[in-house]
């Protein structure tokens, strides 16, 4: 591996604030990967590295991305909820590569709901 330079460890760290700026804060949009076992298993990581990118090609900086357990719902892992500000959640199940970029295009920058790829709407009731 080729020693790290001065301008590397500073691109390094300028890209990691960036990310943990879009999972902090109050945006307009907050997209949760659902990142217990299973989801892992599944493939939630590239499901997040793909939302990351898209967020990064896109210069959209009103993103927040959190991540949070297993829903119980293992068979429909890797898992995504989708929350816009003033509009009910969306859980999109199932999702890959693909359909993380698609979900991102349509529903979260152009309001677009994926009905194909939805698990549920709306908030969990007690």
């Amino acid at each position: 591996m080729a020693k790290l330079k001065i301008d590397d460890l500073k691109k390094i760290k300028e890209r990691v604030q960036a990310e943990n700026a879009l999972r902090e804060g109050d945006r307009r949009v907050r997209v949760t990967v659902h990142m217990g076992t299973c989801g892992i298993a599944a493939g939630a990581r590239s499901v997040m590295n793909t939302l990351m990118d898209e967020i990064d090609e896109s210069k959209v900086s009103d993103v927040m991305v959190t991540t949070s357990g297993c829903m119980g719902l293992c068979s429909r892992e890797p898992e995504i909820t989708v929350e816009i500000l003033g509009q009910d959640p969306i859980v999109y199940e199932n999702v890959n590569e693909n359909k993380m970029r698609q979900i991102f295009k349509r529903h979260i920058l152009q309001g677009e709901i994926q009905t194909p790829f939805v698990l549920a709407r709306g908030k969990e009731q007690a």
